[in-house]
């Protein structure tokens, strides 16, 4: 099969991994992706967000499946535009993704659809902010309404710092007070056709810059799955993920296929989870990053066939995902200054020899080649990740890969998946 797949992130990267792996002869192209995506696909110029480009690459490529990574595309309805060309996509039109474009637009759909998820309240001007506040209480969740790169999310015991944090993206429009869910957070995936959704495997990211959750927000500094206490809290991983599709991921995609906008994509749930409560924090349009990096490669069922059936409708006839029992960690590696004022074009080495090790590979997010030399272009520059037959073997091989990469300035956090 003939798959274009859309964006330049690890994400994207990781996708592309899985899909080569299947050994089924795809012939993949990415646009515009990055110098490691461009050792497995055809790598082609375009502007992600540009539905009318997006559409003349797949018909020049004679793409038979558009799979869409980031968010920005799906908003600004890409999708839709290869729909109405008659290509199938992995992805929602720009109605259905207002559930990670717009968080009151979630918040809307969750209600009617009787999801369990915490009180907010929507902030239009400065003068409702100091109410929004006193109803949420502290500690104070601050989350900008639309796209924000993860950077839109301020949770604070400190009042003024919410107070500024608010009114700097009130600026570009509506911002959410919620109220502060206590537990531990867990990403799940769900692969939607707009009828039928299917699970795949749960995982735990780490958003805060710094080891030990310090440091601002950031799009996460990596992930690992499966999750041995989750399984343990609830007599079993699958006990968690059926509790999850019957009381939060069906329900929603019926609502939005009840209102006329059906959810054709990856369904990401951003839950808290409290003993055996379970509730939504909020939900993205889109496979997350970096959870999509530890996920997928311990996926043991054909990529392709999900990604399809979900684009074509009939995900009912396709088996529900099977994973392999072993662990995956991911570690990313950021640039100098990320994630307030990235620095750009500062050389990387070593990867090829973290790539070497037995139970390490390098998903690149942000990196291009200028004269032959592999340099860093963004904020996020790649995901390190180690497998294991458990979580402290694929831990300590993604560290030991980590440590054979050199960037200049490069932050990385020690901590991740240490407690599980």
């Amino acid at each position: 099969m003939r798959i274009l797949i859309v964006g330049s992130g690890a994400r994207e990267h990781a996708i592309v991994r899985a899909l080569a792996a299947e050994d089924a002869g795809h012939d993949l192209v990415a646009a515009p992706g990055n110098a490691g995506i461009g050792a497995l696909a055809r790598l082609e110029p375009v502007e992600a967000t540009d539905p009318g480009a997006v559409v003349a690459l797949a018909d020049a490529v004679g793409a038979e499946l558009v799979v869409i990574g980031p968010e920005a595309p799906l908003v600004a309805g890409v999708a839709d535009a290869l729909r109405e060309r008659g290509v199938p996509v992995f992805g929602p039109g720009r109605e259905a993704a207002a559930l990670e474009g717009s968080k009151a637009f979630a918040k809307r759909i969750m209600a009617a659809a009787g999801v369990p998820t915490g009180r907010a309240v929507d902030v239009l001007t400065a003068d409702g902010l100091d109410a929004a506040l006193d109803a949420t209480g502290s500690p104070y969740v601050v989350k900008a309404d639309g796209l924000a790169a993860g950077k839109g999310v301020l949770v604070t015991e400190d009042r003024d710092a919410a107070r500024s944090h608010a009114l700097r993206w009130l600026e570009a429009g509506p911002v959410l007070v919620e109220e502060f869910l206590t537990g531990r957070e867990v990403s799940l995936f769900f692969v939607s056709d707009g009828t039928t959704v299917l699970p795949l495997s749960p995982a735990q990211d780490f958003k805060r810059l710094l080891d030990g959750d310090a440091g601002p927000n950031t799009g996460g500094m990596g992930a690992y799955s499966p999750l041995p206490w989750l399984a343990e809290a609830f007599g079993g991983e699958d006990a968690f993920v059926a509790q999850v599709q019957e009381t939060v991921a069906q329900p929603v995609v019926s609502r939005l296929a009840q209102e006329g906008t059906p959810f054709v994509g990856l369904l990401y749930c951003g839950l808290v989870v409290d003993g055996t409560s379970v509730r939504v924090i909020e939900f993205n349009a889109r496979f997350g990053d970096p959870e999509t990096q530890v996920v997928l490669p311990r996926l043991a069922s054909p990529l392709s066939a999900l990604l399809h059936g979900a684009a074509a409708g009939s995900l009912e006839g396709v088996a529900e995902p099977a994973f392999r029992p072993d662990a995956a960690v991911g570690v990313v590696v950021a640039a100098a200054g990320y994630p307030e004022a990235p620095r750009t074009g500062d050389p990387l080495t070593g990867i090829d020899d973290a790539d070497a090790l037995p139970a390490v590979h390098v998903d690149h997010a942000a990196t291009a080649r200028q004269g032959g030399d592999l340099v860093a272009t963004g904020g996020r520059v790649l995901t390190v990740v180690g497998l294991g037959a458990d979580v402290a073997t694929a831990r300590a091989a993604a560290y030991e890969g980590v440590d054979r990469i050199d960037l200049p300035g490069g932050q990385h956090r020690t901590d991740i998946a240490r407690d599980a």
